[in-house]
């Protein structure tokens, strides 16, 4: 496996041209947050913002409007359960399904909806809720452009692989029988591209806490929205998660994911810069 340091960032994130406009920066659908986890999908959305997505869309319960509007007014909002949702799915660059999404009946339709509506050119992210549906249901995912995110137990779901035999030659196996890349997120994340597999140098306790994956799946959008479907992209986004977090951690116990999203502009510009 090869070693990701931050290389990897600074090889993927530029400057913007001068004359750029938002529609050059992706078009990111977040498609979670039920009557209970509704912050989850507010720090999607806000990941996906705070790391340069061009416009951002939330489809999730009518309940959590009103609060990601006063927390991210950036962002679009519509319901997740109605007839509009397989019309705004195709609509997007990269669709984001799973963060507080549940795993209820409701959950499962939500689902299998928006997996109807996905045009082949688009990037499906799928996180969380959405990870435990398609394995406990069995459904079929044969979209080529897609980014698993388990941490180690939704893998163990996903593959059949008991976290104490997650090693990198297995979870590289077990990798290969899906499309797109797999991202197994542990204290020190894998990923497994078709051709390649990495691991990342860095990562921290502090991100132990819920949100944390909810927050990469927001990067990880915002980062294949603006720089495309690579794993060069993948590895950046995965890094630059960790990287924040670890600046964080010098002086605090805890990353919070709220406060991992304040900080990526920041991180983003260095980055652009050559100041790494």
């Amino acid at each position: 496996m090869e070693a990701l340091t931050s290389t990897c960032v600074t090889q993927v994130i530029q400057p913007r041209l001068t004359d750029s406009h938002k529609g050059q920066f992706g078009r990111v659908l977040i498609i979670g947050g039920n009557e209970h986890f509704g912050g989850a999908a507010i720090m999607a959305a806000s990941a996906a913002v705070y790391a340069g997505a061009g416009l951002t869309t939330v489809a999730t319960n009518p309940c959590n409007h009103t609060a990601l509007h006063a927390r991210l007014p950036e962002a679009m909002v519509l319901p997740y359960d109605g007839a509009r949702l397989r019309h705004t799915v195709p609509e997007a660059d990269v669709v984001v399904i799973g963060p507080g999404l549940g795993t209820n009946e409701s959950a499962l339709q939500i689902l299998q909806v928006s997996l109807a509506n996905l045009t082949p050119t688009q990037v499906l992210i799928l996180d969380g809720s959405a990870l435990t549906l398609i394995a406990t249901h069995h459904l079929r995912i044969d979209h080529d452009r897609t980014v698993w995110t388990p941490h180690q137990m939704e893998w163990q779901r996903l593959s059949g692989l008991a976290i104490a035999d997650q090693t990198p030659g297995a979870n590289a196996q077990a990798a290969a029988k899906l499309p797109g890349i797999v991202v197994v997120k542990s204290h020190r994340t894998q990923i497994h591209a078709p051709t390649k597999s990495f691991v990342s140098t860095i990562g921290t306790p502090a991100q132990a806490t819920g949100g944390s994956g909810d927050v990469l799946s927001g990067i990880l959008a915002a980062f294949i929205g603006q720089f495309g479907f690579t794993a060069a992209t993948i590895n950046a986004a995965v890094f630059t998660h960790s990287a924040v977090a670890e600046r964080l951690a010098a002086s605090q116990y805890v990353a919070l994911p709220t406060r991992v999203i304040e900080a990526l502009p920041a991180y983003m510009a260095q980055a652009a810069s050559g100041l790494l």
